[in-house]
């Protein structure tokens, strides 16, 4: 099936669109998350996005409204999700407990609540329940038109915040001590920071599932560090080889037929990030087992030269 012909399909054309502009707002947002080695946030915001987007069900059933509806869904994703990540960090601030162990207590609480939220829907006489296991797995297929427009208003609205706040963010990612001595408040950095990573998070909990959402959010901007050296070099890579990435997946997947997408879209990714280890001009792999060894050999030419040098004194 040629491309032409995939985009001409209203269904494919939605799937393209939809996963490539997860993986550009992912890969552009998380960024942040890896240089601050805090990857493990997306994780976290993942599985507590479910307990999230249960509730909003919940509460939409309740007022009568759809309970499947995407910017409700998405709106409870982000409030539970944002509230996880200031839970694990006030658990580190207030304990001597690393923000490692605080992450993986909080992710293990968020997701049981989910659990047990999704098998009261589940057995429960609920309006609309019916495909809302999904979005623990994801379904690129019923992504609607509608879900693509709140995709990319919400996306735009987390980028343009990143953009209004880039000092900060940027500050608070390489120097919190100069952030702090500027004036600049951490906690409430902190907050907007993570608040766009939850929002690049959960955009994809339709398309993707709560579970592989975290490849969207770690994997781009890992490869995008291979290639280059300035933040806004690799928050634009990142976003890059994040809208790429999705699109090649979703791609494969059409064409193959039978092939979830979103582990297809996470293979393609990885698939990109060992490219970038093993071809990168100066950060990958190779580049930097010939750099040792071009070390070793000056070093044993310096020694042979240095012992040359003592044997003719003697």
């Amino acid at each position: 099936m040629s491309p032409v012909e995939i985009f001409a399909d209203h269904t494919y054309r939605m799937v393209l669109l939809g996963t490539a502009t997860i993986g550009l707002v992912s890969g552009a947002l998380g960024s942040f998350a890896y240089l601050r080695k805090q990857s493990l946030i997306s994780d976290v915001i993942s599985h507590a996005a479910l307990p999230g987007t249960l509730i909003a069900f919940l509460v939409c059933v309740a007022i009568g409204v759809d309970g499947r509806s995407m910017p409700a869904l998405i709106v409870g994703a982000i409030v539970v999700g944002t509230l996880a990540v200031i839970f694990a960090n006030a658990i580190t601030r207030l304990s001597i407990i690393r923000i490692d162990a605080a992450m993986a207590i909080v992710l293990t609480l968020f997701f049981g609540v989910g659990m047990l939220i999704l098998r009261t829907i589940t057995n429960g006489d609920y309006p609309g329940k019916g495909g809302i296991s999904s979005y623990l797995f994801g379904n690129a297929s019923v992504i609607t038109i509608s879900d693509l427009i709140t995709s990319l208003v919400v996306g735009g609205i987390a980028l343009a915040l990143t953009a209004l706040f880039w000092k900060e963010f940027a500050l608070r990612t390489f120097d919190p001590d100069h952030s702090r001595v500027l004036g600049f408040s951490g906690r409430r950095v902190d907050l907007a920071m993570f608040t766009t990573i939850v929002i690049a998070t959960v955009i994809g909990v339709k398309a993707v599932g709560l579970v592989l959402m975290v490849a969207f959010v770690v994997t781009p901007p890992a490869a995008a560090r291979q290639w280059t050296r300035t933040l806004p070099s690799m928050v634009a890579c990142s976003a890059a080889i994040g809208a790429v990435g999705s699109g090649i997946g979703a791609y494969l997947s059409i064409v193959l037929g039978g092939w979830a997408t979103g582990p297809l879209i996470v293979l393609t990714l990885f698939v990109i990030f060992v490219i970038s280890l093993l071809a990168a001009p100066d950060r990958s792999v190779v580049t930097g087992w010939r750099r040792r060894r071009r070390a070793r050999r000056e070093l044993l030419r310096r020694l042979e030269t240095e012992a040359a040098v003592a044997e003719g004194l003697r």
